[in-house]
């Protein structure tokens, strides 16, 4: 097999391993590591990557090579450690933004990184931190707690993988190494569409939430309450309403046009916006079945279900398409994470494989001995049902399930086919960015369509039985940290012990984690635990506390004179904005005169362009100096309430035309406010 970013490897002594791209980090491909993520990194580089014979601004570097067989070319994924008492920026302006200041700082980072496919070949180089171009960068630290910085499939650039591909590889590596919590700034994109917009509508969640990602915070103003209802509105309204009010536009045609043709063409009756993005989302998907369908829609009244959701040939057998289960989950608009979704389709195909290399049998399976044979591994039946009914000429694995009617029993079966027998998996092609053709014609191009409507209108788990899972939290004396500290308390430490271990134990790991991963605890001792001081230190832990307990330690040697203590530096400003900020998440801010409470300025009315005042003074300030002011707050009712407050919002968006305004200021105020989701394991 041709390997053209390994030519540069080709002097090694060893050949490296090679893992697949698609399967890499699943549970037991290569590892499962069960411990903490500051032990199960290292664990990670010793066994799956290959250190490299360089370094870059003093930091080691590790490489896993991850082959794609079906396209015929390997990924390099690096892992960068970055030393924080080496670095020349040893503080996260990341978790400072995202409320994560309070933090110890860690003694060390990790940088996940997959270049852009034209430097594959090259050695890594000064700065490689510091660019905006690769497809994956992802930044952990050594206590669990990481961002995702950038993400970039076709539409950023990549010639080989997609967005989901890359995504996929992403939530396996955090999921096997057992991050905390992974933040990311949802500002991902389809052509000029905001993808938190276009799946909030379609599916109900961000596209970033098909990985178990929720809402962080927002900027300005945009709780997560607030948000859910912006999208609530969007997706309840009326296609009829719509039409309606772009009546007396010059857009007027064309909406209506484009409306009119997806509810023709739709199986079922599209009522709300909702219905229609996610129909037009899922013929996108679907390209034989949509260009069959639109080429007789015009001819033929409204096609009957089973042309739209069956998946069987239109044209020819060799050109039968299939579609992989790992892009189908993103479509489901499911209760289930994803990881179970797969875990039951793979269960379903090990079922059907059995029956398959059964001599005696030359039949499928029917849907309830499918689900008899599943129900041995998941006891979730509602799950099975959910998985089965989507499995219709799916690829899992090397394996593409089907189902048909068997003509002698006339019940539906399923069945498996290899690759290598005829099979065609359905692949990926860049889009290319499309030209709206004037006057604009519903159905030529559904990507088209979907920008024309656009345009207008991880918990902490307790798995293994054999071990000891526990939260520790460190209380410290107060003659060693300030008693008016602003901060609150930074997250606990995980240790993972044995069943059979003592008291002792406990206090001997709790004290190695604790100096491993922070800078400022590398002297700390543990004197005793909470709850367990009149206790010898032989008894066993088993007697004392489950896994998933948060315990409180005491001791002393913190070094509260190091200026490596909180990832959000030595400053200890109190931030507590009426939009619900509190804490300095990167945007202007402005401190009270009297209170000494820093807000946003865009929250007080100063814009970005404008002068700070030299004397400033908060509105709760103002109110206690004049009582007898009282505040207003603002309660959304209905739909026009929220729609129709863009500009007391702010956010700097301004109606452009003033046809359909109520439509067009939720929409630029998605667009122009940033969020933050992240996710937790």
């Amino acid at each position: 097999m041709s390997i053209p970013n390994l030519e540069n490897c080709k002097k090694r002594k060893i050949w490296p391993k090679l893992y697949d791209f698609n399967t890499f980090c699943e549970p037991d491909c290569p590892i499962s590591p069960t411990g903490p993520f500051r032990d199960n990194i290292r664990f990670f580089l010793q066994q799956c990557a290959e250190p490299e014979d360089y370094k870059v601004e003093g930091m080691s570097i590790w490489c896993t090579f991850l082959v794609i067989e079906s396209k015929n070319f390997v990924v390099p994924l690096y892992t960068i450690e970055e030393d924080v008492k080496k670095s020349v920026r040893p503080f996260c302006d990341l978790c400072r933004c995202n409320g994560w200041s309070h933090n110890f700082v860690s003694k060390r980072k990790y940088h996940v990184i997959i270049p852009v496919e034209s430097e594959w070949s090259q050695k890594l180089e000064d700065g490689v931190c510091d660019l905006q171009t690769h497809l994956l960068h992802g930044l952990i630290h050594c206590n669990g707690f990481g961002h995702l910085l950038c993400i970039k499939g076709r539409e950023g650039g990549s010639k080989y993988l997609c967005g989901r591909e890359i995504m996929d590889l992403w939530d396996r590596i955090c999921a096997n190494l057992r991050t905390r919590k992974i933040t990311v700034e949802d500002v991902s994109k389809k052509r000029s569409m905001d993808l938190r917009l276009l799946y909030g509508i379609a599916y109900g969640h961000p596209w970033f939430g098909r990985w178990g990602y929720k809402f962080s915070h927002g900027s300005f103003g945009v709780t997560e309450l607030i948000y859910i209802r912006a999208i609530e509105i969007l997706r309840a309204m009326e296609l009829e309403k719509i039409i309606q009010d772009f009546s007396d536009t010059n857009l007027s045609k064309s909406m209506k046009q484009i409306i009119h043709y997806y509810k023709d063409l739709s199986p079922i009756q599209l009522i709300t916006f909702k219905d229609l993005f996610r129909f037009m989302l899922t013929i996108r998907s679907c390209p034989c079945v949509w260009k069959k369908q639109s080429n007789t829609s015009t001819t033929t009244s409204k096609p009957p279900i089973n042309i739209v959701l069956r998946r069987k040939p239109l044209v020819k057998e060799k050109c039968m398409k299939y579609r992989n289960f790992g892009s189908l989950v993103g479509t489901m608009d499911s209760r289930w994470p994803t990881r179970r979704l797969q875990y039951a389709a793979d269960v379903i195909v090990d079922a059907l494989k059995a029956k398959k290399e059964d001599k005696h049998s030359q039949e499928g399976m029917t849907r309830q001995d499918v689900r008899d044979a599943a129900r041995m591994h998941i006891g979730d039946t509602g799950l099975l049902d959910y998985v089965l009914k989507s499995m219709n000429n799916v690829v899992v694995g090397k394996y593409v399930v089907q189902r048909a009617v068997n003509p002698k029993t006339r019940i539906l079966e399923y069945s498996i086919e290899e690759f290598g027998d005829g099979v065609i998996p359905v692949k990926s092609e860049p889009e290319s960015e499309t030209v709206l053709a004037q006057p604009h014609v519903p159905g030529a191009d559904v990507n088209a369509d979907v920008v024309y409507v656009y345009e207008n209108e991880w918990p902490f788990r307790v798995e293994n039985d054999q071990s000891l899972s526990i939260r520790c939290q460190v209380m410290p004396n107060w003659n060693d940290l300030e008693a008016k500290s602003h901060r609150k308390a930074p997250p606990g430490e995980i240790i993972v012990l044995p069943l059979h271990a003592s008291v002792l134990e406990l206090k001997q790991e709790a004290e190695s984690a604790l100096r491993d991963t922070y800078c400022m605890m590398e002297r700390f001792v543990v004197i005793e635990i909470e709850h367990m001081e009149n206790l010898d230190d032989k008894h066993l832990l088993c007697k004392l506390v489950e896994s998933g307990a948060e315990i409180f330690v005491k001791g002393y040697g913190m070094d509260i004179n190091s200026q490596l203590r909180y990832e959000g530096g030595s400053d200890n400003w109190k931030v507590r904005c009426e939009c619900g900020a509190c804490d300095d998440d990167g945007e202007r801010m402005v401190e009270c005169d009297i209170c000494e409470v820093w807000q946003h300025t865009r929250c007080n009315g100063i814009h970005d362009a404008d002068i700070v005042p030299q004397l400033f003074i908060c509105s709760g300030c103002c109110d206690s100096l004049l009582p007898g002011k009282t505040e207003t707050h603002q309660k959304f009712e209905s739909s026009d309430d929220l729609l129709m407050i863009p500009a007391a919002i702010g956010y700097g968006a301004e109606v452009a035309e003033p046809f359909f305004p109520r439509y067009k200021s939720l929409f630029l105020w998605f667009s122009e406010s940033a969020i933050v989701w992240w996710y937790t394991e």
